[in-house]
């Protein structure tokens, strides 16, 4: 018994005998408020213990050697597919034009309908029996091999498609003046093609595979124009002539990740004057995404600014649409975590404990403050 007495001494909350309690208006309105604002930061304090939160870091990037992919989905209103081309530089010196894999383009009707849809580097329908490379026609069971009207590079090469002679031709640095006397233009139908075309718009959409260093990607009209002299006068214009106007759907780097914002998504840009070069400088930021079960993304983030340099000067540039990126050295670690149950608990007691302690002092305050002021009134001495 003695030892309870001496626990009982230990009480840090004495009782007090409820006929002492004294209740005001005051504290029942203050003790109201305290209510609320303690199931406010309740309620905050379970969603942020709920959900998780991202805790970012910045080091310097030492990757060296690695590729990007570049993600893309532009629509070029006034440009028709045929006449529309991509191609990637860099610091490094590798160049590609005129890139076909990995694309897609569409058809773009006057009032915005998809036309067609055909993956770059396949052309028109084929006629039965085509003309071989040996002159002859092609006959049952034989393997297709077609001319390249004097531009192989090998004896054994084959230039199977309007393309490939295309290809070859520009290898060579020769100008094809008449693809009707190519009977791989002829059976694919290269010229009506153009001609169909004329008038429509584009959706060119898929991505490239570059080096992680400083290039640009740029999407030009007319890259055939210089190959294909006939086409002069099938247009009647000349390339700086070409309405640039385009809309970006999607432009990213990498792959994507929870929270990702790429600020040229939707963004829309209308040529109403002179025909030039749009130029978007991008600085992109090397981005680390870990989610909460430890899996990593490697991905990038970008911030972009833009200029229009109209077609001015001789020669006059060749018009545009110009991406031009570098990489920041510093790469950004976000890292995605829940917070932990001890931590939530305690700021919960911090919530209810500090809440309960500033309401005492307030209540506290107002009470004597009230008394004080009626004592002095009742002895005349207020004011």
């Amino acid at each position: 018994m003695e030892i309870l007495g001496k626990l009982k001494n230990l009480d840090a909350y004495p009782k007090v005998n409820e006929d002492f309690y004294n209740r005001s208006l005051s504290g029942g309105l203050i003790t109201i408020f305290s209510a609320v604002a303690i199931l406010f930061l309740f309620l905050s304090e379970i969603r942020l213990y709920v959900y998780s939160s991202k805790e970012t870091k910045l080091t310097v990037d030492t990757s060296r050697g690695e590729r990007l992919r570049i993600n893309f989905d532009v629509t070029f209103p006034h440009i028709a597919c045929s006449l529309l081309a991509v191609d990637t530089m860099d610091v490094s010196g590798e160049q590609h034009y005129d890139i076909r894999h990995d694309i897609i383009k569409k058809r773009i009707a006057d009032n915005g309908n998809v036309i067609d849809s055909r993956k770059e580097g396949v052309g028109g329908p084929k006629i039965e029996r085509p003309l071989q490379k040996h002159g002859g026609r092609l006959e049952h069971n034989e393997n297709y091999c077609g001319s390249c009207y004097g531009a192989e590079a090998s004896d054994d090469q084959c230039c199977n498609s309007c393309e490939e002679v295309r290809e070859a031709y520009k290898i060579k640095g020769w100008g094809l003046t008449d693809p009707d006397t190519i009977d791989q233009c002829k059976r694919e139908g290269y010229a009506q093609r153009i001609k169909d075309e004329r008038g429509e718009g584009c959706n060119i959409h898929g991505f490239v595979d570059v080096n992680k260093v400083a290039g640009n990607f740029h999407f030009a009209p007319g890259k055939g124009l210089p190959q294909f002299s006939f086409l002069q006068d099938i247009f009647n214009f000349q390339t700086e002539t070409y309405n640039i106007s385009h809309k970006i759907n999607k432009i990213s780097f990498g792959k994507e990740f929870p929270g990702v914002i790429n600020p040229l998504d939707g963004v829309e840009w209308i040529n109403k004057g002179e025909s030039g070069i749009y130029q978007y400088f991008i600085k992109v930021v090397p981005t680390i995404y870990t989610d909460i079960t430890g899996r990593k993304i490697s991905s990038n983030q970008f911030s972009v600014t833009e200029h229009f340099r109209e077609s001015i000067g001789y020669p006059k540039p060749s018009p545009g649409v110009y991406f031009f990126y570098e990489f920041s050295p510093i790469k950004v670690d976000l890292t995605e975590q829940n917070t932990s149950l001890l931590h939530f608990l305690t700021n919960l007691c911090a919530i209810i404990g500090g809440i309960f302690t500033v309401a005492g002092i307030l209540d506290s305050f107002w009470y004597h403050g009230r008394k004080a002021i009626k004592k002095k009134m009742e002895i005349g001495k207020f004011g």
